[in-house]
């Protein structure tokens, strides 16, 4: 995801809530929120979580809530600020993620790296900054080794933070596709190794596959916004999705073959000028999105979700038969909350049950742990923090 920060915004006269970072961050990664797009970005505010209704009469100073019968032993990770799309590294010992953290020195979001120790808790030691600290970042992702990170970074273009732009006609809420946005390789030490893209417009949301040999991302290079696959260092760029509407915060499957991601579809010509205006403007308007799935190359593709309202950050089941996601459909605005769907039977699960705000699920590479960003436990604070916990199938 690029969008890390909780967003209130009344949509169809309802309280729609929203994470960024994607992120899908909605526009970013997860997302691309983003921010993976959600897939992840975006600022703002919204009502603290206390002032709505939490479902079983649950308080929000909990960690775990009645029903979320796949989770065991949630664990709070970050406590303070808007910390979301946290991914494992490829050996399982540490979180890549991004903050925004005044007590870290960021006001506008950064990515850091936490050590986990040998129980997969966190380190004692505060997490480390890999980013230049300029600019606003999203998305970041281990690469293989676990020596290096991919993330995008719109610090080239201005080294401030890029201002928040207002709500689009009508009031309605957008997220901001800054042109400024390139994807960069990192190391630990927070050195950039390499500049990976450098057309012209949003270059981000990138993720990696679990077999080493790609990565995906979300680009407007083409004049719309399209996924494209390349090698690891950049090369052999190659085009996956070309229907008109956002198609961002993609992630691959366990055994790399296909892709899942988060689309909007605008249907009438009315709905298509209006992205297409809101485009031109650098902007776009995540409120409706469903899942949608193909083989790395764009063939096989196919619509997995019609279930109305924002279906976001997919990542895949270890199996390679369900997915997770974020998503509203079940209340049309505000909570989102994290489901499971079943590729086979197309079953929907609902699997947490927080009041307020679950996104950006993904396991560790063994299986056994989920990580996801939450705002569950904040002290009716508006902050997002990450949280990890054993996984039950």
């Amino acid at each position: 995801m690029y969008f890390c920060a909780k967003l209130a915004e009344q949509m169809n006269g309802k309280n729609l809530i929203w994470m960024g970072v994607v992120g899908f961050y909605l526009t970013g990664c997860g997302g691309s929120a983003e921010n993976h797009g959600t897939h992840h970005e975006g600022s703002g505010d919204h009502p603290a979580p206390h002032t709505h209704a939490s479902q079983d009469d649950a308080s929000p100073e909990q960690t775990h809530y009645a029903g979320e019968n796949h989770l065991a032993n949630v664990r709070q990770f970050t406590f303070g600020g808007d910390n979301a799309e946290a991914y494992w590294a490829f050996a399982g010992d540490r979180l890549v993620f991004q903050a925004s953290n005044p007590q870290w020195d960021a006001s506008c979001d950064q990515i850091f790296v936490m050590n986990l120790d040998a129980d997969r808790t966190p380190s004692s030691e505060r997490p480390n900054q890999v980013s230049t600290g300029l600019g606003r970042t999203t998305c970041a992702y281990f690469m293989p080794g676990d020596t290096t990170i991919v993330y995008a970074s719109t610090h080239l273009g201005n080294e401030a933070c890029p201002p928040v732009p207002e709500r689009g006609p009508g009031g309605k809420y957008v997220w901001p596709i800054y042109p400024d946005y390139d994807i960069f390789l990192a190391d630990l030490n927070g050195e950039i190794v390499k500049q990976l893209t450098s057309e012209l417009g949003y270059d981000a949301e990138a993720t990696v596959s679990p077999t080493s040999d790609k990565m995906v991302f979300t680009s407007t290079r083409s004049g719309d916004l399209e996924l494209y696959t390349c090698d690891l260092n950049g090369d052999n760029v190659r085009q996956v999705t070309d229907e008109l509407g956002y198609d961002g915060g993609a992630f691959f499957s366990p055994d790399g073959e296909w892709l899942i991601w988060r689309a909007s579809r605008p249907q009438t010509e009315e709905e298509q000028q209006e992205y297409k205006d809101l485009l031109a403007q650098g902007l776009v308007e995540p409120t409706d999105m469903e899942l949608f799935m193909s083989r790395t190359d764009g063939s096989e593709m196919r619509q997995l979700t019609t279930l109305g309202g924002a279906n976001w950050a997919p990542y895949f089941h270890p199996s390679g038969d369900k997915v997770l996601f974020s998503s509203n459909h079940h209340t049309g605005g505000f909570p989102f909350n994290i489901f499971m769907l079943d590729l086979v039977s197309g079953k929907v699960e609902q699997v947490t049950f927080d009041s307020a705000f679950d996104s950006f699920p993904m396991f560790s590479p063994d299986g056994t742990k989920l990580a996801f960003s939450s705002n569950r436990n904040n002290g009716r604070t508006r902050s997002t923090n990450v949280f990890v916990a054993d996984w039950i199938d």
